[in-house]
């Protein structure tokens, strides 16, 4: 089998070398949506970018060729946008000149690139302090970089000792987090106890009801991690507040649909009475109906509240908070009601609007 592969090998060179023209490689069929993205994020124009992805596919075709023809010897490989060519790292320079024919750009490296990956393997077995913000195989350096907060290169060293020479340390402002999306509908915690939802993001966090929590309360998202904290919150009288999220969570446009594709919130354009009106909650999902009326006060056992709009749509606890919407145009939060989702019920929501202007915030919109 090994003579096989390397007589393959052989084949190829002869063919590579019997011909100026680069290797005939089919043009990959992009869509419209990617070479749009990568005019925009990389700088090129329509040819350009559909150029690019042709040598990237050539390039890619032509690694798995190199790679077994080097063998112990392989460094690593890595494409080349300046030069539209493959480059790959070699640690015996005897085989530079085949490389080169076979369409490659060499590179004569001092590690291989099987004990670069083992070197990563030992420090993925091993605990790391807090300054270290991450490790992986730079191809490009032939090393293993280790990346840390900046003035802070010296917590490295237990990991640089265990990686040996192929280790390189490199301070970076960095720092890396989870990135969790803030969606209309998603169950949230206060105080690690009571359990409502959110109701739309806004820049800087997310809109909900008013009895779900006081000013300072903290908030969990629902993955329990913390979300942030009441920044403020109105009831009886109304029934609104909104929370101020950390960073490591991201306001979207997004409302659960519990079952179907997210709703993207568009807009808050009112409806009127008699539209059709959805929610989302953490407790029963999705579930629609019709506006019925709106500035209703209704007076719960805690306190009247006015200016809330009356629906047939039903609704359970740890709901309160979510989102409803009609069609794409958000509408409010859920306050409360009566029934529940298996014999029907009446249920109220706080217009966004009114919240939006109470604290002078702004709904995201996709």
């Amino acid at each position: 089998m090994k003579r096989m592969a390397v007589a393959a090998v052989a084949v190829l060179t002869g063919a590579l070398a019997a011909t100026a023209s680069p290797v005939a490689v089919a043009a990959p069929q992009p869509s419209a949506e990617l070479l749009a993205a990568m005019q925009r994020d990389l700088g090129l124009d329509a040819g350009q970018a559909v150029e690019r992805l042709r040598q990237e596919s050539a390039a890619a075709a032509l690694q798995r060729v190199v790679e077994g023809f080097a063998g112990e010897s392989f460094g690593g490989a890595w494409f080349d946008a300046s030069s539209g060519k493959l480059v790959v790292g070699v640690t015996d320079a005897g085989k530079t000149d085949r490389l080169r024919r076979l369409g490659a750009e060499p590179r004569t490296v001092a590690h291989r690139a099987s004990d670069l990956d083992a070197a990563k393997a030992e420090l993925d077995a091993s605990p790391a302090p807090s300054e270290v913000t991450g490790w992986y195989v730079d191809t490009k350096a032939n090393a293993v970089t280790i990346t840390v907060r900046r003035g802070q290169a010296d917590a490295a060293k237990p990991l640089v000792e265990k990686a040996g020479a192929v280790a390189k340390v490199v301070e970076t402002d960095e720092a890396p987090r989870l990135f969790k999306d803030i969606r209309g509908g998603d169950a949230y915690y206060i105080n690690n106890a009571g359990r409502c939802s959110v109701g739309f993001a806004v820049q800087g966090g997310f809109v909900t009801a008013g009895h779900c929590g006081s000013p300072g309360d903290s908030v969990a998202g629902a993955d329990r991690t913390a979300l942030g904290a009441f920044e403020g919150s109105s009831f009886p009288g109304n029934d609104y507040g909104w929370v101020r999220a950390n960073a490591s969570w991201t306001p979207t446009a997004k409302v659960n649909h519990y079952g179907g594709a997210d709703v993207v919130v568009s807009g808050n354009t009112e409806s009127a009475v008699g539209a059709s009106i959805c929610r989302s909650g953490s407790t029963t999902g999705w579930h629609c109906g019709e506006v019925q009326a709106k500035a209703q006060t209704v007076n719960y056992q805690e306190g009247a509240v006015s200016g809330l709009t009356r629906t047939n749509v039903c609704a359970e606890p740890g709901d309160s908070g979510g989102s409803w919407v009609s069609g794409t145009q958000a509408q409010g939060v859920t306050s409360g009601g009566s029934g529940d989702c298996s014999s029907g019920g009446t249920t109220y929501f706080q217009p966004v609007n009114e919240i939006l202007s109470a604290y002078n915030l702004k709904l995201v919109t996709g």
